[in-house]
């Protein structure tokens, strides 16, 4: 079997002592241990990717390593593609960095027609169809949501190792509780009936990848040698999120060997739902005798007060999140403190973080600069809302992989059809081919699955003008790097506001992070009912809080809808932060600060014919399109020309001073004093502060 990459030519051989002298000590440690197993345990920010490929590069200028015998394994496509960037900046470009996936699928196509004959069957990349045909026959009726909850328990099952005969006891021992209100056994014949539905279609799903290459390796002398006759040398990045499969895997992958580079963080482990398994991390020396653990703790990501707050969280772990923790320690220079925020309800506390937002673009960050972290994805509608209505943009993360989704795909299928034509201009003929599909030059006023689309088709005519903006881009590569970035999962860069699970951000970091919901219930989530569950739901605040690098508010609501009784109470995890010395709290008080905001008013109805209003802009604006303005048009012409002065003076783009729909609203509502200037969408109280009494004195003299 060959897996050999080519080195790129102008690659200049490393320089172990420069090598060396790039890293911290603890750094360096890692990069020149050798001829032992390793276990690094290394904290979030702690620079662990620099630190194993820096190591792969010490250890091939060393003579130590021979980078064709070298796999690097991590867990999703684009932690991989990161890494093979990194390495061929290093100038070790053989190297081989997979998802564990990705390997053994390489492996056993070229094994297939050896074992089993002819050609391996093809990949099954979407579970949802054969799992819901399994539950067709079995005359269960599910909706998508169940059937979502069903094929994340199939998966469970089978990185685990699981037959259908032996899921029932499995998962009563796990204490799995009920998916989609079916018991164990449905579960196991939908298992059974899913089996049987692969092996009419003559497919294989991601799991079956992996349980045949164990299979191979297992059963055939002659795999096994050859596998191990190529890599010798193994890195596995997040250890911590191994399941019972890879493990195996990987066991089988080095025999006899042990020359094996962990590195993982069990205060980061917060997959165990999905099969997901510490104590492979935990239990490294126990497993490896000869093994030896360093510690990476130094945070280069984040402000130490955003580092003293997570470090508090993790203070009341209990178990073993307790015994492995490590002790962040903030090498950058002090930054503002976190702050703590509760609101009366979820839509006061949307209305509030969109404000904070529309300041903080207004004062110069770019919304790409901000995320917004949550427990449940049902949290991102009252957000979206809010954005929305602000004119801010965003995007939505975790749901399919960028380019899987169904609009990015049916757009790669026209622009490779349209390289057939000759002398295409690359930018036209996007935006005219994505025209067609549903983009326009401005989103749409709404949010949901339209916007989603929007979102996608307009990242695609983002990334296009970055490329044609080269000499000579033709529509040839165009499509070329689009293909490339797609099997990378190298999705582009949306200038929008990230909204996203806290599960979905792992790996991810943002100058500004607003992580919502922080109330019992929701962190943790009422659902774990467990110590060990509980501990899963700290360590996921832990996470949460650790993406943030300049700026981290933490909030809660004290009731979910306007008006209801607030029951709700701030997370026990804030319990350690709120009582520390140096708490984040900037007002006295038992509990986190409140912040006695009012929120943006939207009206229901138009106040000029009484119906009622449905798109966001009429809610604004408190109209319909069609009725009567009560904004004349002295007023907005002189509100647009001051805006156009502002704008100049400060150097800024004028939405940034105010947006349209924010200028429109403020038009027609014609605020008298500040208070009611602060109900009007999109106005937040630094706009105020910096904005109000000039707007004030101009929406006077347009009422006289």
């Amino acid at each position: 079997m060959t897996d050999h990459a080519a080195p790129a030519p102008d690659a200049a051989p490393p320089d172990a002592e420069t090598l060396l002298a790039a890293l911290d000590p603890e750094q360096r440690e890692v990069a020149g241990s050798f001829g032992t197993p390793l276990c690094v345990l290394a904290g979030a920010g702690t620079g662990k990717t620099r630190a194993i490929t820096h190591r792969i590069a010490y250890g091939v200028a060393t003579g130590q390593l021979n980078p064709r015998h070298v796999l690097a394994v991590t867990f999703t496509a684009k932690a991989a593609a990161e890494m093979r960037s990194r390495l061929r900046d290093l100038g070790v470009p053989a190297v081989q960095a997979r998802t564990f996936h990705s390997a053994a699928l390489r492996q056993l196509r070229h094994f297939w027609p050896r074992v089993v004959g002819g050609a391996m069957p093809e990949l099954l990349t979407n579970k949802f169809a054969g799992i819901g045909e399994a539950c067709q026959r079995l005359h269960l009726s599910v909706d998508r949501a169940a059937l979502r909850d069903i094929v994340a328990e199939v998966e469970w099952s089978r990185v685990s190792m699981l037959t259908p005969e032996s899921y029932p006891d499995a998962a009563q021992r796990a204490r799995r509780p009920g998916v989609a209100g079916f018991d164990a056994r449905s579960i196991s014949r939908i298992l059974t009936q899913y089996e049987e539905v692969k092996k009419e279609r003559g497919v294989i799903d991601f799991e079956d990848v992996l349980l045949h290459m164990v299979g191979f390796l297992t059963e055939r002398a002659d795999v096994a040698r050859e596998v191990r006759g190529q890599y010798k040398h193994f890195v596995v990045d997040e250890y911590q999120d191994v399941s019972a499969l890879q493990h195996a895997l990987l066991r089988l992958w080095l025999g006899p060997s042990d020359d094996l580079c962990v590195v993982g963080d069990a205060a980061q482990t917060i997959y165990t739902f999905a099969g997901a398994r510490a104590s492979y991390l935990l239990d490294f020396r126990k497993e490896f005798g000869r093994a030896r653990t360093i510690r990476l703790e130094r945070n280069y990501r984040s402000t130490p007060q955003i580092v003293r707050m997570a470090n508090t969280v993790l203070d009341g772990a209990q178990g073993r999140t307790r015994e492995a923790r490590l002790t962040l320690v903030a090498q950058r220079e002090p930054g503002p403190p976190p702050l703590v925020e509760s609101f009366p309800d979820d839509t006061a506390e949307a209305d509030g973080i969109a404000d904070r937002i529309d300041a903080l673009v207004a004062e110069g960050r770019s919304a790409s600069e901000v995320a917004i972290l949550f427990r449940t994805n049902s949290q991102s509608e009252a957000l979206e809302q809010a954005l929305t209505h602000r004119g801010i943009g965003y995007l939505v993360r975790g749901g399919d992989r960028f380019f899987e989704r169904q609009e990015v795909r049916r757009a790669m299928v026209s622009l490779r059809a349209a390289t057939r034509v000759e002398q295409l201009d690359p930018a036209r003929a996007v935006r005219d081919i994505l025209s067609q599909q549903g983009w326009s030059p401005t989103a749409p006023e709404t949010t949901g699955a339209v916007r989603d689309r929007w979102d996608s088709l307009n990242a695609l005519v983002g990334l296009t003008d970055t490329i044609t903006a080269r000499p000579g881009a033709t529509m040839e590569d165009l499509v070329r790097e689009l293909e490339e970035r797609a099997e990378s999962q190298a999705a582009p860069v949306v200038d929008g506001v990230t909204l996203a699970s806290v599960h979905a951000a792992k790996g991810l970091e943002w100058p500004v992070v607003f992580v919502i919901g922080a109330s019992d219930g929701l962190l943790p989530i009422s659902m774990a009912k467990s110590a060990a569950e509980v501990e899963e739901e700290r360590r996921l605040f832990y996470v949460a809080l650790t993406r943030a690098r300049d700026l981290l508010t933490v909030s809660w609501a004290a009731a979910r809808t306007p008006g209801a009784r607030g029951s709700r109470k701030a997370s026990r995890f804030l319990d350690g932060v709120l009582d520390h010395p140096d708490s984040p709290r900037t007002a006295p008080g038992a509990g986190p600060r409140r912040t006695g905001r009012r929120s943006a008013t939207v009206y229901a109805e138009c106040r000029s014919c009484g119906q009622g209003l449905i798109s966001p802009r009429e809610q604004r604006l408190g109209r319909h399109e069609g009725c009567p303005s009560a904004a004349g048009e002295s007023t907005l012409a002189a509100l647009r020309t001051w805006r156009r002065e502002q704008a100049s003076r400060r150097g800024a783009p004028p939405y940034a001073i105010l947006t349209d729909a924010a200028l429109d609203a403020v038009a027609e509502r014609r605020p008298r004093t500040v208070q009611e200037l602060l109900e009007v969408p999109g106005i937040g109280r630094v706009k105020a502060a910096d904005f109000g009494e000039e707007l004030l004195v101009l929406l006077a003299e347009g009422n006289r």
